[in-house]
């Protein structure tokens, strides 16, 4: 068995590709199927490419409640405070800051929860350390 990769619909597919631009993924291919009126959008962090992730752009409007649309992603970062540093640098919301130097979450445009989980550890860092949760995650 192997893994291939994780799909979650979105509504902005231009948005969504920024947003994980941000994160440091790349686009790796993208499909077209103009008969099922759909886009697949296929991203992987730079020499990980076997952990990929599917955007699904369903070209006509379509609500995804109900957890249609997925729960979370996860993803290793080399340094948290810098990855979120720049996020937010971009207009980012932090959601659940990385008080602890180790975990943080942030959202896409469609409200998908990614997240940041620090290679090893850092210790606890103003802004950070002192920075309260916002919204959901």
């Amino acid at each position: 068995m192997k893994y291939l990769h994780t799909m979650i619909r979105v509504t902005d597919p231009d948005a969504t590709v920024r947003f994980f631009e941000l994160l440091g993924l790349r686009e790796v291919r993208r499909f077209d199927n103009e008969k099922g009126r759909f886009t697949l959008i296929f991203l992987a962090a730079p020499g990980n490419e076997d952990a990929q992730v599917e955007l699904t752009h369903n070209w006509d409007p379509e609500d995804y409640d109900g957890g249609r649309n997925f729960g979370h992603l996860a993803y290793q970062v080399e340094n948290i405070y810098e990855t979120c540093q720049r996020l937010m640098d971009a207009g980012v919301t932090i959601n659940r800051p990385p008080r602890d130097g180790h975990m943080a979450f942030v959202r896409t445009p469609d409200n998908i929860s990614i997240e940041l989980l620090q290679d090893g550890h850092l210790a606890p860092a103003e802004p950070w350390a002192s920075m309260p949760n916002t919204g959901v995650w």
